[in-house]
């Protein structure tokens, strides 16, 4: 159990990671909303990771077994930072993952509070307010009105606030241009039912230096759709970022690259 800076307990399972791996490489790892770390989909994701670096997963607030309430993306910050930090005191390197709704968290994090060595974001919006699916239409649905919120409670534990934002946090696209020198790799299905591709090539271009987009044929969305090779694929990537912060503190930057993906 973490605390964050403003009170909220975080529910959190940490994985010690590969043998000789010991207080190298910590990913922390951030599901989507409604999501869980205890949730199977999750759980697969962080067993895959587990075999690159060790993992510390967490539950944002107001979700499974954290207190608190959802705000969908802005205090949920503070819960990724307490994370952060917590795996700051057992590794070297600290990389976070996120999935949707901590996908933007992630890049938040990133840009406002940095003390990560890499990004990873993953089936993530590019701006808020997007109704242009059914899912994302429906997803409105369940945070805007009381049945939907009683619907959340009931069915997925979780709980959200009553209210809109004020102020409105900085919208992803935003976020990522205050990432670098930070590595940055943003990944998004070309089947995403939720964000169409617009949301990547957003975020992508918004990017600084260094940064990689991975546009993956036939992958949906998020922790669900997520495939061992496209975990596994990640996993090297982070190793090699962790490299790149190190050449970049040696004064070598990395470049850009873009990359489609069967």
């Amino acid at each position: 159990m973490l605390r964050t800076s403003d009170g909220v307990r975080i529910d959190a399972g940490h994985l010690p990671g590969p043998m000789g791996n010991t207080g190298e490489l910590g990913i922390v790892l951030a599901h989507g909303f409604t999501g869980s770390w205890r949730s199977p989909a999750t759980r697969r994701i962080a067993a895959v990771l587990a075999r690159y670096g060790g993992v510390l997963a967490i539950d944002f607030r107001g979700h499974g077994r954290s207190s608190g309430l959802s705000t969908v993306g802005d205090l949920e910050v503070l819960d990724l930072d307490a994370a952060v930090r917590h795996a700051r005191t057992a590794y070297r390197r600290v990389v976070t993952v996120g999935f949707s709704m901590g996908a933007a968290v992630a890049l938040r994090h990133a840009a406002l509070h940095g003390g990560v060595d890499a990004v990873v974001a993953v089936s993530g919006p590019a701006r808020w307010y997007y109704r242009g699916t059914r899912p994302m239409r429906q997803v409105h649905w369940a945070i805007e009105h009381p049945a939907g919120r009683l619907a959340a409670r009931l069915a997925k534990r979780t709980r959200i606030a009553v209210g809109r934002w004020d102020p409105i946090p900085l919208a992803p696209y935003e976020a990522v241009a205050m990432i670098a020198p930070t590595p940055l790799l943003i990944v998004h299905g070309d089947a995403d039912t939720f964000f169409p591709l617009e949301h990547p090539n957003q975020l992508f271009e918004a990017a600084q230096h260094p940064k990689e987009l991975w546009i993956e044929r036939g992958y949906g969305h998020a922790e669900s759709a997520a495939t061992p090779d496209l975990i596994r694929r990640i996993g090297r990537w982070l190793g090699r970022a962790c490299v790149w912060t190190e050449e970049r503190r040696g004064a070598k930057r990395p470049g850009v690259t873009r990359e489609d993906t069967g």
